[in-house]
């Protein structure tokens, strides 16, 4: 038996859920975990026709809610324990940028953000961990950014909900490490997705070229470190923030 075979066993009864898991990086992350032997749920907002032409194509289940949304978390999540019985590894990968600077940014930019990269963390985490610490086992995946751990001009808002999702990240490793949970973070650099090519041509070519790699990250190498930190083999990584960003910072 080969070794990816053996990998296979040991998650095929395993549920992932990950949020914002139909596009972009969490694309790459809902393949990365199938592939891996995790039956996988990819929870998205929007585009339908995205997430249908990505459930036909990887035969990955993929449902329709509102993260932000407490009430629509707690009757989806209930309906997944209904049907799989169990939410093994969560994925928080769901975010959105609404960029100003402070002295511009308008109330309702800031509490969107706020509401969809921080309090469905919250949301979900909150809905999973009982059941987590009831079974014994748990992998939590936080993807943060490199933008929360320097800052970013022009997304106060977006540095502070991915600064935030460290501290809550290593509060609860502390409270569930005792029941074989762990909580990490993975903080990407600039990553090839579809929000990163909608940046400004002249602004991206000066992004790449502060990047000490000169060029932009893969999907498919978060989704890596991804399915290595939920795996067996990286039970003793808790609390930890794994920086994947080319060099661009060092902390």
């Amino acid at each position: 038996m080969t070794s990816d075979n053996q990998e296979t066993s040991t998650t095929s009864n395993r549920v992932a859920l990950v949020t914002g898991g139909t596009r972009g990086i969490g694309q790459e992350i809902s393949k990365k975990l199938k592939k891996d032997g995790f039956f996988v749920i990819a929870n998205y907002a929007s585009n339908e026709q995205k997430a249908l032409d990505f459930s036909n194509k990887t035969g990955i289940e993929t449902i329709k809610w509102d993260v932000s949304n407490y009430e629509e978390c707690l009757a989806q999540i209930q309906k997944i324990y209904d049907k799989h019985k169990t939410i093994d590894v969560l994925i928080n990968n769901a975010g959105i940028t609404k960029d100003a600077p402070l002295h511009k940014m308008s109330l309702e930019q800031w509490n969107k953000v706020i509401e969809v990269n921080l309090n469905s963390a919250f949301n979900v985490t909150s809905l999973v961990i009982n059941k987590m610490r009831e079974n014994t086992f748990g992998r939590i995946v936080h993807i943060s950014s490199v933008n929360g751990q320097k800052g970013q001009f022009g997304q106060s808002n977006y540095a502070a909900t991915k600064s935030a999702l460290i501290g809550f990240s290593k509060s609860l490793a502390l409270e569930s490490a005792s029941k074989n949970i762990t909580s990490n973070v993975i903080c990407p650099g600039y990553i090839n997705t579809e929000m990163v090519a909608a940046i400004r041509e002249d602004i991206l070519k000066n992004i790449i070229d502060g990047i000490p790699a000169k060029r932009l990250g893969g999907s498919e190498e978060i989704a890596e470190l991804v399915g290595y930190v939920v795996s067996d083999k990286a039970s003793y990584i808790n609390g930890a923030t794994l920086s994947i960003n080319g060099g661009l910072w060092m902390d």
